[in-house]
């Protein structure tokens, strides 16, 4: 036992070795060739305009936080005030990783666009060492904040609060970006490319920047914030399950696991390269597959060492590393141009926008089929071989490696910045079919990222709800309860509630963002023309501001309903409510993801020169499809891994302790 305890530090040591990691490569990042001064100028409209968002965002968030630490320091009928710092560190550290990340990609973009002029291989290095900042950021923080606080307090139900903190900035984070980008990306794609007839990112367009804005503060910050909350997540309900099942032994494995991915991440990344000739998929996929290799011989040594009795752990983990990899080449399979399901879109596009919709939102059902049946034979192999403990090490295990996960993911906006970049800057289109090809992969790893991040939400709001269930005493859920099935059948309502607020928030941004686009084509004399400059900043007030004040109301959903539910209707009720909220809230983000990717590469499809290519009739019919698609890929489907995960865990820490 002591020479167990000995291990503990290990675990905020490597995590410790992970921000040093994301130093050295944030300095590498700065240090690349920024290009002329022209792009510097555009650059600097993009990181200014991100910037600025998350400093709104974060002072709007900061009062929830504060109301919230208050509440639980007075409130807790336990550990109240240990449990509230905890929560007012998590949510420190994802804002940290968020804000930190998101400086490290708006000052990669520009410096990738630079080394495209150069080499493929450079421009890869570049934007995947910008990503990789943010992934090492992640997991660092909320492995070090995690590892500490346990140090401190030795007690994993107080340390349950840094993960409520980390997810309630996950969230608002989350949904704040996304409705920032969607808006922005609609009113450029609606005004911009189908009334107007302007190029991607001609910087004509005042919508330009706000877009390439919102790439950053929705799908870097955002989605880092997203998996540090589903990393730590995993963590603690692994922590809370182990000691309740086997002690000490249990608290400390998921810690040892989460380290051995830090190190199998960061020697992962070493392994992204890439020629001019080769596809950059191959050498992010080396990147990925190196990472869990290693991962996997450590978790085997460590279940050995650790757990020498309980053998079985390994396979669990085993599955859930299988499961999480499955998950993302199956949405590979049905997002990506190079597959029958994404080809149909684009044909359905030569009939008209309303056959690309139909097509796709088809394609998005059918892909829950596989990915839900694999989630489901990660349950039965992680329970059968480690019990409900086993359940919340398969998702430790998916997610070990979100260091790599991360970088891969990022990798994609900062590449999608470099090509609007290069277009703003008017470079040659030698540079631009570079930084293509770059985002042509990014699109693929976002959805796989995205498929990535559902498959380790359920598992891990499956093991939270497991662990709500025994701190709060409940042995069995009776489905035939009149009160339980209430709170089934609301906690199923709650995703399609949620996703109505947040695609309603984008429907209102857009539609001011178009108005906005259309008044300046309308007034400022010569834009169109080129010989006059649009007010980017306009923009971006407009994306600013609507995100601020539509992310409120779906953020505190997901706070409110589970303490209203817990007081009125009762624990049991309460877990009915959260299982009917996985059981839809998954197959719901898996469907909007999958249908919004899909639309998005067939248009890409048919800009390649397909069905008659761009400017054609199939081309705007598919323009349209994207446009519905970009809120449910990139601001519901995304926000709804959150909402489950933040529903247990606000459950497990404010609820449970009352039963």
């Amino acid at each position: 036992m002591d020479n167990l305890q000995s291990l503990v530090p290990y675990a905020p040591a490597l995590a410790a070795i992970s921000l040093l990691f994301a130093v050295y490569l944030a300095d590498k990042v700065n240090k690349a060739d920024p290009g002329t001064k022209e792009m510097v100028k555009i650059s600097g409209y993009i990181s200014d305009g991100a910037m600025t968002f998350l400093r709104k965002q974060y002072s709007a968030i900061a009062v929830f936080v504060v109301v919230v630490f208050l509440i639980v320091g007075f409130f807790l009928p336990e550990n109240a005030w240990q449990t509230a710092i905890c929560f007012l560190v998590g949510a420190l550290c994802s804002a940290g990783a968020g804000f930190i990340g998101m400086k490290v990609a708006t000052k990669a973009n520009v410096r990738t666009t630079q080394a495209a002029r150069s080499s493929q291989n450079a421009a890869l290095g570049i934007a995947f060492s910008g990503g990789a900042v943010m992934g090492m950021c992640v997991t660092g923080l909320g492995l070090l904040g995690l590892g500490i606080l346990y140090m401190i307090f030795r007690d994993s139900a107080i340390v349950n609060g840094f993960a409520m903190g980390g997810s309630s900035i996950a969230l608002f984070g989350r949904v704040g970006g996304g409705i920032y980008t969607k808006a922005a990306d609609v009113g450029a794609d609606l005004v911009g490319k189908v009334e107007s007839g302007l190029p991607e990112d001609d910087p004509r367009n005042p919508a330009t920047i706000a877009d390439n804005v919102g790439d950053n503060v929705g799908d870097v910050a955002g989605m880092g914030s997203d998996l540090f909350e589903s990393y730590v997540g995993a963590i603690i309900s692994a922590m809370t399950l182990g000691v309740l099942g086997i002690g000490f032994n249990g608290i400390l494995l998921p810690m040892i696991i989460a380290a051995t991915g830090i190190l199998a991440s960061i020697i992962g990344t070493f392994f992204v390269k890439t020629d001019e000739d080769s596809n950059p998929l191959k050498a992010l996929n080396m990147g990925t597959t190196v990472a869990s290799v290693v991962l996997l011989i450590g978790a085997y040594f460590a279940v050995r060492y650790i757990t020498p009795d309980q053998f079985g752990l390994f396979w669990a983990i085993l599955g859930g590393m299988a499961v999480g990899t499955l998950i993302g080449l199956i949405t590979q399979y049905y997002t990506s141009a190079e597959y029958k399901p994404t080809k149909g879109i684009a044909k359905a596009a030569t009939t008209g926008p309303a056959t690309v919709i139909i097509e796709g939102l088809g394609v998005g059902m059918v892909s829950t089929v596989f990915p839900i049946i694999l989630i489901c034979a990660a349950i039965i192999l992680a329970y059968f071989t480690g019990g409900i403990y086993g359940i919340a090490l398969a998702a430790v295990g998916m997610l070990a490696t979100t260091g790599m996960v991360v970088a891969v993911d990022a990798y994609g906006p900062i590449a999608d910045n470099a090509g609007g970049i290069a277009e703003m800057a008017g470079l040659p289109d030698s540079v631009r079919e570079t930084t293509d090809k770059l985002d042509a992969v990014g699109n693929t790893t976002a959805a796989i990222g995205k498929g990535f991040a559902i498959g380790s939400a359920a598992l891990t709001a499956l093991a939270l709800m497991a662990a709500y269930a025994r701190v709060a005493g409940i042995e069995t859920i009776n489905i035939l309860d009149p009160m339980v099935i209430v709170g089934l059948l609301i906690g199923g309502m709650l995703p399609f509630f949620f996703c109505a607020m947040t695609m309603g928030a984008v429907g209102r941004a857009a539609g001011e963002m178009v108005e906005e686009v259309r008044r300046q084509f309308r007034e400022i004399k010569g834009l169109l023309e080129g010989t006059a400059t649009a007010d980017y900043v306009r923009c971006v007030e407009i994306s600013t501001d609507a995100a601020i004040k539509e992310m409120i109301a779906p953020g505190l959903l997901a706070v409110i309903a589970p303490v209203l539910i817990g007081f009125i209707l009762g624990s049991e009720a309460l877990g009915g409510m959260l299982i009917g909220a996985i059981a839809s809230g998954v197959c719901l983000a898996i469907m909007l993801a999958n249908s919004g990717g899909a639309w998005d590469n067939a248009k890409k499809y048919i800009e390649d020169g397909n069905y008659g290519g761009k400017g054609s009739s199939a081309h705007a019919a598919a323009i349209e499809g994207d446009t519905v698609g970009d809120p449910c890929k990139d601001t519901a489907g995304p926000s709804l891994n959150i909402l489950i995960k933040l529903m247990s865990i606000v459950s497990l820490v404010f609820i449970a302790p009352f039963f």
